[in-house]
């Protein structure tokens, strides 16, 4: 069959065809923006687990200082820690002026001693819980990945989500593929009709869909792509001002932003496909 310009552009005249660039553009800018939501909380979480893993928070409820220096030593000397620190009165008392006010400032008001420690290894946390307990039979232990649980909880459940907003909006680009490929069919069947009878096969024919919806869907994908990588450099500006703990480690890594940046290519070849094996279903089926 002869690739003539005519010939390549039969196609550009149905409607169905020339939204597919904006159809396209609007899947792409919401993928980007859950491809992004999920790796950056997926790195969040694993930020979260490696930080999270290996440290603990010892309280002494009667406030001994004796007794917390003592176990301070302890700890030093034990292998598996690689850092204790006691945290001292004054940035306990700023802590508890918000719930206590100036109450909280007073020398006299019994706090209870509270000690950082990190290990090197997380595995080693039982072996340090039981030093402390032989030092210090009532003091209290925090593991701080107990407590911070459900935090991580939350943040891994967002980017499960996003993993399946992303294979949602594929699935619906194939759909939409598949759609247009078939009103295509239809509102060009007298014309294919006539490339049959000229000696054009199925398979060439496919090609012609495969060739408008794969350029449709790269153009559309490119704005898409675009305009959804320049509204998360935007959320990422406004989320590091937040300067909160929380969120530190949200963000994109530049392997992320590679990743988000094919998306385009990957769409384009998911259209390209549905495209070929809807072209060639139906017009098998007419035959």
């Amino acid at each position: 069959m002869s690739r003539s310009s005519g010939e390549r552009r039969w196609l550009d005249d149905a409607r169905t065809m020339r939204a597919m660039r904006w159809i396209m553009a609007i899947m792409l800018f919401l993928t980007v923006l859950a491809a992004a939501l999920g790796l950056s909380t997926w790195r969040a979480t694993r930020a979260l687990d490696a930080e999270l893993a290996g440290r603990l928070t010892v309280q002494l409820v009667d406030g001994d200082a004796a007794g917390a220096e003592r176990l301070v030593a302890r700890l030093r000397a034990t292998p598996q820690v690689s850092r204790v620190e006691q945290v001292d009165r004054a940035r306990l008392a700023r802590l508890l002026e918000p719930w206590l006010g100036e109450a909280g400032l007073d020398a006299d008001l019994p706090m209870p001693a509270m000690i950082d420690v990190d290990l090197t290894d997380p595995a080693a946390i039982g072996a340090v819980e039981q030093v402390v307990r032989a030092a210090a039979p009532q003091a209290g232990i925090d593991r701080h990945a107990t407590w911070m649980a459900p935090v991580r909880g939350f943040i891994a459940t967002l980017a499960a989500l996003a993993a399946g907003l992303v294979l949602l909006v594929a699935s619906a680009t194939a759909a939409v593929v598949l759609l247009a490929a078939r009103a295509g069919l239809d509102t060009h069947a007298g014309t294919i009709e006539v490339l049959h009878m000229l000696g054009s096969t199925d398979v060439q024919v496919a090609r012609l869909f495969q060739r408008r919806i794969a350029i449709d869907t790269l153009a559309g994908g490119v704005v898409g792509t675009l305009a959804g990588l320049a509204f998360v450099a935007f959320l990422g500006t406004r989320i590091g001002a937040l300067e909160a703990e929380v969120v530190r480690g949200i963000g994109l890594r530049a392997g992320d932003w590679a990743v988000i940046a094919v998306l385009p290519l990957a769409f384009t070849l998911t259209a390209t496909l549905a495209a070929r094996v809807a072209v060639l279903r139906t017009l098998g089926r007419r035959m």
